[in-house]
């Protein structure tokens, strides 16, 4: 049976639970305390060098590290991952800048506010880090205005990448009632079969509840 080690707070740990949910796949979950250093253990770290969560265990004891790569993995062959190479290059383009132009904004300043705390160094650069995830959702907005969904006609595992930050945006600070294409296309993912919350109440065996 796979493993999963992440955090329940993490949107980077919250994005292969999302899709394992909606895969309907039975999997064990790990909760990893990245605030109480458990990433920096060498029993973490002998499944991923890089000391980050969420990483994936499959059967044979091969681990996975870096969330959208889980992503990629689980939806090899499923509704998740278009087949046709342009869609899935277009996929991978959405998931770049979730990981480059978003996540190193909205995620960080998110996580300084809500979790880490916030020093003079960090007010220092909270400007410049508000300045880049409207960047980025004033990119997401422009998308969305034209088309309901990223990389596809359908929500695919570019839209899990990005809703998993964006959906807690306003925690860090962001306004998100300036996109209102951003905030219906959040509607929508919630709204598909198979979607749960970001922070689950347990560890241990998880079984998707089937239709």
């Amino acid at each position: 049976m796979i493993r999963l080690y992440d955090n329940h707070l993490s949107g980077n740990g919250y994005k292969p639970r999302l899709l394992l949910s909606h895969l309907r796949r039975t999997y064990e979950r790990v909760e990893v305390d990245i605030l109480r250093g458990e990433t920096r253990t060498p029993e973490f770290l002998a499944h991923n060098p890089n000391g980050r969560i969420p990483v994936l265990e499959l059967d044979n004891g091969t681990c996975i590290a870096e969330s959208n790569a889980i992503l990629f993995f689980l939806a090899e062959n499923t509704r998740f991952l278009p087949s046709d190479p342009l869609e899935r290059a277009l996929t991978l383009q959405w998931m770049f800048f979730e990981q480059y132009s978003h996540e190193p904004f909205i995620a960080v300043t998110r996580h300084w506010i809500r979790h880490s705390g916030m020093t003079e160094a960090r007010r220092a650069q909270l400007p410049e880090k508000e300045k880049g995830g409207y960047a980025a959702l004033a990119i997401m907005e422009g998308h969305l205005a034209k088309t309901g969904w990223f990389g596809g006609e359908r929500m695919n595992i570019a839209d899990i990448a990005l809703y998993a930050y964006t959906h807690v945006a306003d925690e860090g600070g962001f306004d998100l009632t300036r996109f209102p294409a951003v905030t219906a296309w959040l509607a929508r993912v919630e709204a598909e079969p198979g979607h749960i919350p970001m922070e689950p109440a347990s560890t241990g065996l998880i079984v998707p509840v089937r239709p």
